[in-house]
């Protein structure tokens, strides 16, 4: 049988939620923490002076703790917040997870509408979750294109963050999927080719 795009995209996704699901909680922590210290000593992060965040859902790799470390250092941090009369989410800067942080739209921890709104062009780095990539940068995401809306203008570094049982062969794509620069999991950085 012969699947569309969208067709595959599902099929993809479930595949790969089924696997997720049966990592032991454990294996999530450990290579959470492998990726974060991973991340960290990528010269693009280094470098990077004002970063996009994602507040992670259960079966994706958790930055949090990254997060603060980032925010003790010198660097912008910023974390989507999604902007009901848009429909879209807008970075906004955070200081204080312990207080500036709810339980957003999707139940996925956001910043505060009385965070300050950060323009695109004002970040260099952004962090972007996904179902599964590929090594040319293709992103499978949620099905909503949120991310990809958030992204299509922003000219700064794009970073797939994965676990290693996320990356695959090849992500179906159509013309609005925006691309990433690199993958990062908890074994590899990967240089997208384009």
């Amino acid at each position: 049988m012969n699947m569309d795009n969208p067709g595959r995209k599902s099929a993809l996704r479930e595949k790969i939620r089924t696997v997720l699901k049966k990592l032991p909680a454990e294996k999530r922590q450990e290579d959470s923490e492998k990726l974060c210290a991973y991340l960290k000593q990528q010269a693009f992060f280094q470098n990077a002076r004002a970063i996009l965040f994602f507040a992670s859902l259960p079966e994706e790799p958790d930055l949090w703790p990254l997060l603060n470390d980032t925010l003790a250092g010198k660097k912008l941090v910023a974390l989507p917040c999604f902007d009901a009369d848009y429909q879209a989410y807008r970075p906004r800067r955070v200081t204080d997870v312990h207080v500036e942080i709810l339980s957003g739209k999707f139940g996925i921890r956001e910043p505060a509408t009385t965070c300050v709104e950060i323009p695109l062009k004002d970040l260099d780095l952004v962090l972007v979750p996904g179902v599964a990539f590929d090594l040319s940068g293709h992103r499978l995401g949620r099905g909503k294109g949120f991310y990809d809306r958030l992204l299509e203008n922003f000219a700064g570094k794009k970073i797939g963050i994965a676990y290693d049982e996320q990356l695959v062969d090849a992500v179906p794509e159509e013309k609005n999927d925006v691309r990433m620069d690199f993958v990062i999991t908890p074994t590899r950085c990967v240089k997208c080719d384009r």
